[in-house]
């Protein structure tokens, strides 16, 4: 991860650990990328919000992420 993904990344990391609550996500038609999904997964992301006609390659890519991050424990 480097650039912009390594900017969000320490955004996430630094805002949870200033408020442990804070709701994350990302919106755009970048969020309805499987790529961003994934990475949005592993940053810690509680939602991302896309155009209606992304949401069923958005809710396969998010399964995909949580399962092989389960995969990996």
């Amino acid at each position: 991860m480097d650039g912009v993904g390594r900017l969000i990344e320490i955004a996430a990391k630094n805002g949870r650990h200033t408020r442990s609550n804070l709701r994350l996500g990302m919106c755009g038609e970048q969020a309805g990328e499987p790529a961003t999904i994934e990475f949005c997964h592993h940053v810690g992301m509680d939602y991302v919000s896309c155009s209606p006609f992304r949401i069923p390659m958005a809710r396969i890519a998010s399964a995909q992420a949580a399962l092989r991050s389960e995969a990996d424990l």
